[in-house]
């Protein structure tokens, strides 16, 4: 099947209503990522060499994120919804082309995997002209049934135009087709719309394809595959079966998730071997965790790099362009952002560090904050090889602290501090002894005072 060319049809024209919100419903997202990433990415994976994407008027967002993850994609709009049928054929010049293999997918299936789109393209490899995906739900009412003879797939029925017979079939269609691609565009072109929506229904391909004399089959999938969205209770249906399907693989690879159920995956978060990740910690988009790494509980990292032995949290925070060396610490209340941590250095507890560069075995003590922003831009701290940051200090950007240089407890620094120097930039601590007491007295005299007025 390697050699056989591939068009990935993904229809994205749906409005999504019933998400009850202002965005595009292909836009939502599960595991860090909008439902049409994952639905083009399976697709590229399966061998997709070809992507037409379908969506509906306005739909300018859609058509840039799927331009973003596929940029080879094709954008087509469908200006009238008149079944799905009619949303492949708005694809027709991509059709056309004469790919090998035609699948069609939705946009809002975010959980089909690449191998089952690969055993689709098998059936067609093997002389089916039209291949589905087909599953077994708990409760079939509002599918379309799948009838059989055999092995063989007779014709795909929607509920609202079966028989009472045909209602009683439990293999239900999961909507997702693949057509060759040498009578796709006839068996498309035949789909009239007698039916009882008048709408142009693709599940009619089936019994097209055997008019014509052609071969259709029918692989049978899990429900996940073709779990379909369109409330937001269906989209948190689809993000805890696909961090189930994250948390299992991770653990498959060799990291230790110490409470699986507690923590929270992207779908491209990366983790090596000998990860472990205590409870309750959220992974966003863009992490790579390195073997050896401890990830402590509670805490939340998005578009950072964690180096091998790294120990970060618990209660940390590492947000975009966070970068660990080798053996870093990043304590309890500890905010890392747009900074590298140089290998073996150390903050331990309650500091932010922004827009900053730390060297090798620095330690950053509690209460520092790299002071980056200024109103209007933001400023680089760059601090240097085995420094000694004192607690309670603020470092005012763009400053530069020396190798080896120190940072007295509680100071401001705003001018650079040169290597092996020591930087102390507080007041001068002034002690008035016996003021306390003089202060309760007059105090005291006032309260007298006040008590005494009649």
């Amino acid at each position: 099947m390697s050699s056989r060319t591939c068009l990935a049809i993904v229809l994205a024209a749906g409005e999504g209503t019933r998400m009850k919100s202002s965005m595009p419903k292909v836009l939502h997202a599960i595991g860090g990522r909008p439902l049409i990433d994952h639905v083009l990415t399976a697709a590229i994976q399966a061998g997709g060499a070809e992507i037409a994407v379908v969506v509906g008027p306005d739909h300018g967002a859609v058509e840039k994120e799927a331009k973003r993850v596929a940029p080879q994609a094709a954008v087509f709009q469908q200006r009238e919804r008149l079944g799905t049928a009619h949303a492949v054929l708005s694809a027709r010049a991509a059709i056309a082309k004469g790919a090998d293999d035609v699948l069609v997918m939705f946009g809002d299936t975010p959980l089909i995997r690449s191998e089952t789109l690969a055993a689709l393209r098998e059936a067609l490899a093997k002389g089916a002209a039209v291949a589905v995906l087909g599953f077994r739900p708990a409760d079939p009412t509002g599918y379309g049934r799948l009838v059989m003879n055999g092995n063989e797939l007779l014709a795909i029925r929607e509920e609202k135009d079966a028989s009472a017979d045909e209602r009683a079939i439990a293999f239900c269609n999961g909507g997702l087709m693949a057509l060759a691609g040498a009578q796709a565009l006839t068996i498309l072109d035949r789909i009239g719309n007698a039916n009882a929506k008048g709408e142009y229904y693709l599940t009619d391909a089936v019994a097209i394809a055997r008019d014509m004399g052609l071969k259709t089959a029918a692989i049978e999938t899990s429900e996940d595959d073709v779990r379909g969205i369109n409330t937001k209770a269906q989209l948190a249906e689809a993000e805890a079966v696909l961090q189930k399907r994250l948390r299992l693989a991770a653990m498959d690879a060799g990291v230790t998730l110490v409470a699986p159920e507690t923590v929270f995956l992207s779908a491209d978060t990366k983790l090596g071997k000998d990860v472990v990740i205590e409870p309750n910690v959220v992974f966003g988009p863009g992490v790579t965790v390195e073997e050896g790494a401890v990830i402590r509980a509670f805490s939340h990292l998005e578009g950072a790099r964690v180096g091998k032995g790294a120990r970060v949290g618990p209660f940390a925070r590492l947000r975009p362009g966070a970068v660990l060396g080798t053996d870093v610490h990043i304590g309890n209340f500890v905010e890392v952002k747009a900074a590298t941590i140089e290998d073996g250095a150390k903050a331990n507890h309650l500091a932010y560090i922004g827009d900053a560069h730390v060297g090798a075995a620095s330690n950053i003590g509690a209460g520092t904050i790299t002071c980056n922003y200024d109103g209007v831009a933001k400023h680089r701290t760059e601090i240097g090889k085995g420094t000694f940051i004192g607690s309670n200090s603020s470092l005012v950007a763009p400053v530069k602290i020396g190798d080896g240089a120190y940072v007295g407890s509680g100071s401001v620094v705003t001018q650079d501090v040169p290597a092996d120097s020591l930087a102390i930039g507080r007041a001068k601590q002034t002690v008035k002894e016996g003021w306390v007491k003089r202060l309760r007295e007059v105090q005291a005299l006032g309260k007298n005072a006040a008590a005494e007025k009649p």
